[in-house]
């Protein structure tokens, strides 16, 4: 299974044709999403509700914009994506019950704001949870199992990133690749 939240979410919740207000959106990937989408079927997990914002809490502040938890068919055209819900939050920790192995990367929310690190929180104490090999890979994600204080449950921690990720799928990085020739 293949779990996506966070900011990367709403390009494939756009990619499905559902209105994602003022959420984060690539819109050069679309095509890509849609692609992904139709091979993988239901092995891809997205979010099935969120937290949204009326404005963006790096510019307002956390504590001046309000929020509420919407389906993802009814985020509204002014607020943005920040989190995911409470019912998104159990469908992905169910998703990790009986996995042997998870690699996460990136958080589920703007985490660097409590508020908006519940889901994130939640997904971290699903992987403590799962008796699974877990890998956590980026920098995002690192820091947010640091700060959320579940490091030390986690079998490895890499700051790596999309680094980490492509060494995972087997491609040669130019630092390894530089250390094997000598």
């Amino acid at each position: 299974k293949l779990i996506i939240g966070g900011g990367m979410a709403y390009t494939f919740l756009k990619a499905q044709g559902k209105e994602i207000g003022q959420s984060l959106l690539d819109a050069d990937s679309l095509d890509f999403c849609r692609e992904m989408l139709a091979k993988a079927g239901d092995k891809i997990l997205l979010p099935v509700d969120v937290v949204v914002a009326d404005g963006n809490p790096f510019e307002k502040g956390p504590d001046a914009v309000q929020t509420k938890v919407v389906s993802v068919d009814a985020i509204p055209a002014d607020w943005q994506g920040v989190d995911i819900g409470p019912e998104t939050q159990k469908l992905f920790a169910e998703a990790v019950k009986g996995a042997g192995t998870v690699v996460w990367n990136g958080p589920m929310g703007i985490f660097e704001f409590e508020k908006f690190a519940v889901g994130t929180r939640a997904m971290a104490q699903a992987l403590a949870d799962s008796g699974a090999v877990t890998i956590v890979g980026g920098g995002d994600s690192a820091a947010a199992v640091e700060q959320l204080g579940f490091a030390d449950k986690m079998t490895h921690i890499s700051t790596g990133g999309g680094a980490s990720l492509e060494f995972l799928e087997g491609k040669v990085l130019p630092g390894v690749a530089a250390l094997q020739d000598k």
